[in-house]
């Protein structure tokens, strides 16, 4: 008897269907899976079989042969377990048909026939109900990830059995509830607050800047000046996720399998921190089955690289692509894919190998010649990319013992939010969210110059030897620093300060 169940799989973060079409026929008991099925797929015999056993049902002494359609797509993953028992179960007669053909049924079986959870099913089940299927049956353990999505009905599950029972009408199994955005966004609070940072106002105010026009920021200084507690502190004067981009930022996590079960969502703007001795998959993504990688995981949040020259070279030049496009392309045998990563880099370096040189209070011990190969680890083309440049230096001991709480990030972030509304209507039904992101059009449009800021930018431009890059750079911190201060347009000071941000270009770039 012929069976068939719908299910669905993965390619990156957009799922598709798969049909699993199943015969049972006399002959020599066997069990073949064709549909260019990877291995964990073809090692479902087992899994199925046990299953099936242990949860009291026959398991059928025949041939027994599995086409998952469309056949010239490669399938990956256990995610095909559950549909292909209840295919059996379907073809034997345990079930009838019509009480299936309406559900996408997704699940991993242990060999006791519990359902066991899958990675990726948030992805899967939007690209399933933009298709027009609202039916799911799903493992329990994925329920809150499945909570944020309205209009479909999803059945999670624990067992193999209570599927079955479900299936038949013995019991009913309640649909899932919906949980709002709105909820989960209130239960979050950060970790990290500028209230506690002593000192470094120069710093603050250049990752406020940074965070109101989505800028990438360098943070230089030695050891212990606080470079890393200002990169944790920074996610939280970001503008907080709308729930697109939250969506998109799960679908990623999902697929990796790093999203918290229990929240379901992401609620929070990513932070992702490599060590410096990540591999180049790891930063990028990659691997058998073409994960995403760092830099997609920090998608809509921020990429901190802390001791930058430390990477290996190739590995952070793969950084400037996403740093312009937005996203990476992952590139295998078997499967090419687009990965979203528009992220905003923060990176913190030493100034030299000791980290002292230009330090008020140490005394730098490193040769020229030191210091110049450190430095060459970075290049220009990368360095040109990061919009601003910041020197930090060592807090003072009056600072550090002031007990005083500094200026909160809630109360930063208000400014931050009121220059975002600015730039979210300035750069309205055009696809960009803000300055950094600008293209020649609009750059064009909004950051004019009057005689005196030209002049200033002339001068700094040839003195500094600046790339054009650069310059659009320049422009763009300048537009983000005169939203800041409510100005229309962008005036002599603004441009000055933007200047300041970039003066460590002919210091640095060797």
């Amino acid at each position: 008897m012929l069976s068939k169940i719908l299910s669905f799989g993965i390619a990156g973060i957009t799922g598709y269907p798969v049909t699993i079409e199943l015969d049972i026929n006399a002959g020599l008991p066997g069990y073949d899976v064709v549909g260019l099925a990877d291995t964990a797929i073809k090692e479902s015999k087992s899994r199925v079989r046990a299953a099936i056993k242990n949860s009291a049902f026959n398991y059928p002494i025949n041939k027994i042969i599995i086409n998952l359609a469309p056949a010239d797509t490669k399938k990956e993953g256990s995610l095909y377990d559950l549909p292909i028992a209840l295919g059996i179960l379907v073809a034997q007669g345990d079930i009838e048909n019509a009480r299936i053909k309406d559900y996408v049924v997704l699940g991993e079986l242990s060999l006791n026939g519990d359902v066991r959870k899958l990675n990726g099913i948030l992805p899967m089940l939007i690209s399933a109900k933009q298709m027009g299927f609202n039916k799911f049956i799903i493992p329990k353990e994925n329920a809150m990830e499945a909570a944020f999505i309205d209009k479909i009905e999803v059945y999670p599950v624990e067992t193999l059995r209570q599927v079955v029972s479900f299936l038949k009408g013995e019991i009913s199994i309640a649909p899932n509830d919906n949980k709002t955005f709105e909820s989960a966004l209130k239960e979050h609070h950060f970790k990290h607050d500028f209230a506690y940072v002593k000192g470094q106002a120069s710093a603050k105010r250049a990752m406020e800047i940074a965070a109101a026009g989505g800028h990438n920021i360098m943070l230089i200084g030695p050891p212990g000046a606080g470079k890393t507690m200002l990169a944790k502190c920074f996610p939280s004067i970001l503008p907080d996720l709308t729930f697109e981009e939250s969506l998109e930022v799960t679908k990623i996590h999902s697929v990796a399998g790093v999203l918290d079960a229990k929240k379901g969502i992401v609620v929070e703007r990513p932070f992702r921190s490599p060590h410096h001795t990540a591999t180049l998959i790891a930063l990028t993504g990659g691997g058998q089955k073409a994960k995403p990688g760092e830099i997609s995981l920090a998608h809509n949040g921020v990429l901190f690289l802390d001791e930058l020259p430390e990477y290996a070279r190739n590995t952070i030049e793969t950084l400037r692509q996403p740093m312009e496009d937005g996203y990476i392309t992952v590139a295998r045998n078997a499967l090419t894919v687009q990965y979203p990563a528009n992220f905003i880099l923060v990176a913190s370096m030493n100034p030299c190998p000791c980290g002292y040189y230009g330090s008020t209070t140490h005394e730098c011990k490193c040769t020229p010649a030191a210091i110049h190969k450190y430095l060459s680890k970075i290049s220009g083309p990368l360095l040109d990319r990061i919009d601003l440049h910041i020197e930090v230096d060592s807090v003072d001991y009056e600072e550090l013992t002031n007990f005083k709480l500094e200026e909160s990030s809630a109360e930063i972030k208000k400014r931050v939010n009121t220059a975002r509304d600015i730039q979210l209507k300035r750069f309205k039904n055009s696809g960009i969210y803000s300055n950094a992101k600008m293209n020649e059009k609009e750059f064009k449009e909004y950051c004019k110059l009057d005689k005196p800021s030209v002049e200033i930018l002339e001068v700094a431009f040839k003195k500094l030897n600046l790339s054009a890059r650069a310059y659009n750079r320049i422009l763009k911190v300048a537009r983000t620093i005169a939203d800041l201060d409510g100005k229309e347009n962008i005036e002599k000071q603004h441009i000055l300060e933007a200047i300041q941000y970039r003066s460590l270009d002919k210091k640095y770039t060797v």
